[in-house]
């Protein structure tokens, strides 16, 4: 089988570092460059040391259209200047991992449009996009735990905390995610003002059309490295079974979302692709318990996912990872 060509920008940080892991140990797919302006000429390994004996791939300033698919792994808003200011042939797929294509307002640039890539939602018309825009790691946790209840017309407003870890951060030090300050401590930051709540909005109508839904989210800061753990409220008469079936009938076909009936955590997540939700119900308030890795599933392996659905491959090819557990 002819393997699948990629190019990599932006590989020396978090996103880039947990793609190269991944893509390196893809049976389908060959790295043709990893572009990185600050690491030209360095060894991968001398910059993400888990992968040290695993590659001896370098750091380059190449750019060529001689691969199949182009991975963004750079900062919000730097995927439109990057395009802007390279020629990417037109036949190059493009998934990119920032921000700058997620709403329907900004998901045409130039000749290229872009599918929200959140294969629980829009997996047929992946399977046919040149362009992904991947969702967001926050965006991601919060939607897998909503979109059920959207698609059975049964959400109107959500009450939604969720606490991620210091990677959440991206690589570069600031006050919050520097050890001193992020160990034995949490805080609450972007209180109901989050970046990701117009995706989260914008896929909870498409499948819930004519009525208004709310989402009151305060996101958390950490004492942890990986995860996100998510819990939403919402009101609703019917019974924890009839519940738990409309969750389970609705992600019986996707391959990394399963419903649990027992007390999920995040150790279940972290280090692979996979989301787990479990619900509970007390009165007429159900809550819903959702958790992911925001490196793999909310990044880098949802990426890896959305490349297997373009090309024609097997959903979770590359991605049957066992979780740290211990």
């Amino acid at each position: 089988m002819k393997k699948i060509r990629v190019g990599i920008i932006g590989g020396a940080g978090y996103t880039g570092g947990e793609l190269i892991r991944l893509l390196i140990n893809h049976p389908g797919v060959e790295i043709a460059f990893i572009n990185s302006k600050s690491n030209t000429g360095n060894n991968v390994s001398k910059v993400h040391q888990d992968l040290i004996g695993e590659t001896d791939l370098l750091f380059s300033d190449e750019l060529h259209n001689d691969i199949d698919v182009l991975f963004l792994c750079v900062g919000h808003g730097d995927a439109k200047k990057f395009l802007a200011a390279n020629n990417v042939g037109d036949k190059v797929r493009i998934i990119d991992l920032s921000q700058d294509f997620r709403l329907n307002a900004n998901s045409i640039f130039g000749a290229r449009s872009f599918v929200y890539g959140l294969p629980e939602l829009n997996r047929e018309q992946i399977r046919s996009a040149q362009n992904i825009a991947n969702p967001g790691c926050f965006a991601t946790a919060v939607q897998l735990g909503l979109l059920p209840l959207a698609k059975a017309g049964l959400l109107q407003e959500a009450y939604t905390t969720g606490i991620t870890g210091s990677t959440g951060a991206g690589q570069s030090l600031s006050n919050t995610s520097h050890f001193s300050w992020r160990a034995n401590n949490i805080q609450a930051y972007k209180t109901l003002t989050h970046q990701h709540l117009g995706e989260i909005s914008q896929s909870l109508a498409r499948l819930q059309t004519g009525t208004g839904i709310e989402i009151n989210f305060v996101p958390w800061r950490g004492d942890f490295t990986r995860g996100i753990f998510i819990s939403s409220t919402v009101k609703s008469d019917k019974s924890i079974d009839e519940l738990s079936n409309l969750y389970k009938e609705f992600y019986a076909s996707h391959p990394f979302t399963s419903v649990s009936d027992d007390p999920i955590f995040l150790k279940q997540v972290v280090n692979n692709n996979k989301c787990v939700i479990q619900l509970e119900k007390t009165g007429n308030k159900l809550v819903v318990h959702s958790a992911i890795d925001n490196l793999l599933k909310g990044a880098s392996g949802q990426a890896v996912q959305n490349m297997n659905l373009m090309l024609g491959l097997e959903e979770t090819t590359g991605l049957k990872l066992k979780a740290n557990y211990f």
